[in-house]
């Protein structure tokens, strides 16, 4: 058995300060927001009580899936590269990024390369390239292929889209081809709701379409999301003719008596072989006093039904 436990958004703060240079973009819109809105939900104490509950259980891997930091300033990428070292070893934590991680022209490159050691493939070269295209990546890991994809672009103000684009279409159907024909669990990491009417239009996928297309020809068992910060489970069709479960998860340091749920993870147990997976899912959550993590639901997925 596989133990995979997920996480998205944690939007590490605290918001750092920044020049008047940084301010002067896309940023000043993401400062006034953080100030106004974000810095009363999103603690990092509440980050902490669900990493601790988290190493307590001892997962064999962890899935990120996207907005790690807020404005993607360069002193919070760094931040985050070192709480990663923290949270554990590259082999043991797969990342992919979200909007807030190319928030602006050139951050998507700042960031892939500070966390590339988290988003490094089995079969990529050792540092990172701008020659190489990061994503998608494949890692095995026992009998699971985690697959990692990037949604992320920088976008105008006031908007949050994210773009999944034919190259990373093709290569994605490539990996998810040759893990289901090596017997692999695949798992497709993804930071944009890949599904039509998840969220709204100004925060939406571009490219849902091609994404579907890819997993009902590539084939996959699992599909991971952020974004939204909310708890979600969709469907998308296999290459099978299954249904592949596509889950999303709260942010990781969502505090209590927000319009959004409280601080969350995902833990899956998967386990079985080709045509006979079992999947099944722990969700835990912060409790409504914002100091302990409970279980909140269970789930058993049924898998190519």
């Amino acid at each position: 058995m596989f133990r995979l436990a997920h996480i998205s958004d944690i939007h590490l703060g605290p918001l750092p300060a920044l020049s008047v240079i940084e301010l002067a973009s896309k940023r000043i819109t993401g400062f006034v927001n953080w100030h106004r809105n974000r810095r009363r939900h999103l603690f990092a104490n509440t980050l902490d009580l669900l990493m601790d509950d988290l190493e307590r259980r001892n997962p064999d891997h962890l899935a990120i899936t996207g907005d790690l930091v807020n404005l993607a300033a360069a002193v919070e990428i760094e931040t985050v590269a070192c709480w990663l070292k923290d949270a554990g070893k590259p082999e043991n934590i797969s990342v992919v990024p979200g909007n807030h991680d190319a928030y602006v022209p050139g951050a998507h490159e700042r960031s892939s390369r500070a966390w590339y050691p988290y988003m490094r493939g089995d079969d990529a070269p050792a540092e990172w390239s701008a020659d190489h295209p990061v994503f998608p990546y494949m890692r095995v890991r026992g009998n699971v292929a985690l697959i990692g994809c990037s949604t992320a672009v920088a976008t105008p103000p006031f908007a949050a889209s994210g773009y999944f684009g034919r190259r990373q279409a093709r290569a994605t159907v490539n990996l998810l081809q040759a893990a289901g024909e090596a017997g692999l669990f695949r798992v497709v990491m993804i930071h944009h709701p890949p599904i039509r009417g998840a969220t709204s239009l100004h925060k939406r996928m571009i490219g849902i379409r091609r994404f579907a297309a890819t997993i009902s020809s590539g084939g996959a068992e699992l599909v991971l999301h952020g974004h939204t910060h909310f708890n979600t489970v969709h469907w998308l069709l296999s290459s099978t003719g299954g249904q592949v479960p596509v889950v999303g998860i709260a942010s990781a340091s969502q505090g209590p008596g927000g319009h959004k749920p409280p601080a969350a993870y995902n833990l899956f147990e998967i386990s079985g072989e080709p045509g006979r997976w079992n999947l099944m899912r722990e969700r835990y959550e912060l409790d409504a006093s914002g100091s302990d993590i409970m279980l909140a639901e269970t789930t058993r997925f049924p898998m190519g039904e």
